[in-house]
C-alpha cells in the first residue's frame, strides 16, 4: 500500500497538536484494555489457577456433540461467540479508525514503516498488551496499513494480538500444563516474526530505505477532526462488519462438518491431522476460547496430535478474520499467512504426538 500520489502537500501537522493527539490515543487505548481485557483477565486468571479451568467449549456449547448443520445452530453459535467478543470487537474498530487520525503518519512511518526485522520485531510486540483474538485485532491492522505501515509490522501485531497473548499463556498453563504453553510460544513467535518479516517479499509497495524513512514521510490531512475519523469509521464499518457477520453465522452453522469426529475417538492419521489444521485455521473463536476446545478434544480421546494442531491454527486467524483483512494486504500475502499457519498447525500436532 503506497502513499497516495497527485495531491497537493499539505502543512505538516504541528509538533505540540501532533503530540496531544497521540496521548489522546494512548489514553483511549489504556481504557478500552482495561475494561475489556485487562480487569476481566485478571479475574479469569485467578479462576485458571485456582480451578483449572476457564469454562466449557464454545464450540458445543456445553453439551455433549456438536449440533448438527442448521440455521439454529448458527444463530446460537453466533449468538455466544458476539455476546464473548463483542465489546472487544467494537474496541478494535474504534482503535483501527482512530489510528488513522489521531496518529501522525510520520511517527508511524519512522517506527514501523520500513521492511526491516526491526520494524517487523516493534509491530509484534505492540501487539502484547492488546490480548485480542484475531478478528478483534484486524480492524487495527488494516488502519495501520492505511496510514502506509508495512506488511510485516502490521501482520506481526496481528498474529501476535491471538499467538502471543499473555494472559492466554497463563491461562493455559494452569489449566493445561506448562508443555502446551512452551508448544504455543515456540509456534507463536515463529508465525508472528517470522512469517510476518517473510510476507515483506509478497509486496509491491514502494520499499524506502531506512537511511531515508524520516524525509519520505507523506503529510497529514487537514480536515476537522472528526470528519477525517467519522470517514475513517464508516470506510472501517462497510469493508469490515458485513464480512464478520456472515461469516460467523456460516461457520457456527458448518461446526459438525469441519469437526465431524468429535465424540469418536478415532485415530489421527496425517490426513486427518491435516484436516484439523484446516478447520482450526477456519474457524473462528473468541480469545483463549482454544483452552476449552482443546481440553475437549483431549478427554475424548484425541491425544496430543489434534491438540497441537489446534492450539495453533484456531487462535491464530480465521475465514472471518481473513476476509477483514483482505483489502489491506495482497492475496499472495493471505495465502502465505494460511498456509504458514496450516502448516504449523501440522507440525505441531506431530510434534504434540510425543510431547503432550
Amino acid at each position: 500500500m503506497s502513499p497516495s500520489q497527485g495531491t497537493l502537500p499539505r502543512p505538516a501537522m504541528s509538533g505540540k497538536k501532533a503530540v496531544w493527539l497521540a496521548v489522546a490515543f494512548i489514553l483511549i487505548t489504556v481504557a478500552g484494555l482495561t475494561y475489556v481485557k485487562w480487569w476481566p483477565y485478571y479475574g479469569k486468571a485467578l479462576k485458571a489457577i485456582t480451578e483449572h479451568t476457564i469454562g466449557s467449549s464454545i464450540l458445543t456449547g456445553g453439551s455433549e456433540s456438536i449440533p448438527s448443520p442448521s440455521w439454529q445452530s448458527a444463530w446460537d453459535y453466533a449468538q455466544a461467540y458476539y455476546k464473548a467478543v463483542w465489546k472487544a470487537a467494537v474496541l478494535g474498530i474504534l482503535l483501527g479508525s482512530l489510528v488513522q487520525v489521531l496518529i501522525p503518519s510520520g511517527w508511524l512511518l519512522r517506527v514501523l514503516g520500513g521492511r526491516s526485522f526491526k520494524s517487523t520485531a516493534i509491530g509484534g510486540l505492540a501487539s502484547l498488551p492488546g490480548m485480542m483474538c484475531s478478528c478483534c485485532a484486524a480492524p487495527i491492522a488494516v488502519g495501520l496499513r492505511k496510514k502506509n505501515v508495512s506488511a510485516g509490522a502490521a501482520l506481526a501485531f496481528w498474529l501476535g494480538n491471538p499467538l502471543l497473548n499473555p494472559a492466554t499463556l497463563i491461562f493455559m498453563t494452569f489449566v493445561l500444563t506448562w508443555k502446551f504453553t512452551l508448544l504455543r510460544l515456540l509456534f507463536g513467535i515463529a508465525i508472528t516474526f517470522g512469517v510476518s518479516y517473510f510476507a515483506n517479499r509478497f509486496v509491491k509497495d514502494a520499499a524506502i530505505p531506512e537511511d531515508q524513512v524520516l524525509t519520505a514521510v507523506p503529510a497529514d490531512d487537514d480536515r476537522p477532526f472528526w470528519l477525517r475519523w467519522l470517514r475513517s469509521l464508516g470506510q472501517m464499518l462497510l469493508n469490515v462488519v458485513p464480512a464478520y457477520i456472515i461469516a460467523v453465522l456460516l461457520l457456527g452453522a458448518a461446526r459438525a462438518w469441519l469437526f465431524p469426529s468429535l465424540g469418536e475417538g478415532t485415530g489421527m492419521t496425517i490426513l486427518t491431522l491435516l484436516l484439523f489444521a484446516v478447520a482450526g485455521t477456519l474457524f473462528v473463536i473468541p480469545t483463549a476460547a482454544e483452552i476449552p476446545f482443546v481440553q475437549a478434544f483431549t478427554s475424548l480421546g484425541f491425544g496430543g496430535s489434534a491438540a497441537g494442531a489446534l492450539l495453533i491454527t484456531l487462535p491464530a486467524v480465521s475465514l472471518p478474520s481473513l476476509l477483514m483483512i483482505r483489502r489491506a494486504f495482497p492475496a499472495k500475502v493471505l495465502g502465505l499467512v494460511f498456509g504458514s499457519v496450516v502448516a504449523a498447525g501440522v507440525l505441531s500436532g506431530i510434534i504434540g504426538s510425543f510431547f503432550l
